[in-house]
């Protein structure tokens, strides 16, 4: 088998090996997942999922909000006024 033979050989089997990983992934896509039946407890699991989105969202929201410049700004204020009264008490 001359080079020239066997490169194209090798071309050869690297083009069907892609062409089947990439059949594969696309098949594993577009597959819609399996639908779990609506029983009771997978009703009260994705509310509690929900439930926890909802506090995973306020949580995410007081922990930006508390490094805002704005938050930073009147927390530094308000120290201000809290050591004025402290030197006005003493």
């Amino acid at each position: 088998m001359s080079p020239g033979t066997a490169l194209v050989a090798i071309i050869a089997i690297l083009a069907v090996m892609i062409m089947r990983i990439v059949k594969y992934n696309t098949d594993r896509r577009s597959s819609p997942p399996e639908a779990l039946p609506d029983t009771a407890e997978n009703v009260a699991l994705r509310r509690e999922v929900e439930d926890l989105r909802e506090r995973v969202r306020v949580l995410e929201r007081i922990a930006t909000d508390a490094n805002t410049t704005t938050a930073l700004e009147s927390r530094r204020v308000a120290e201000e006024i809290e050591a004025l009264r402290d030197t006005r008490q003493s």
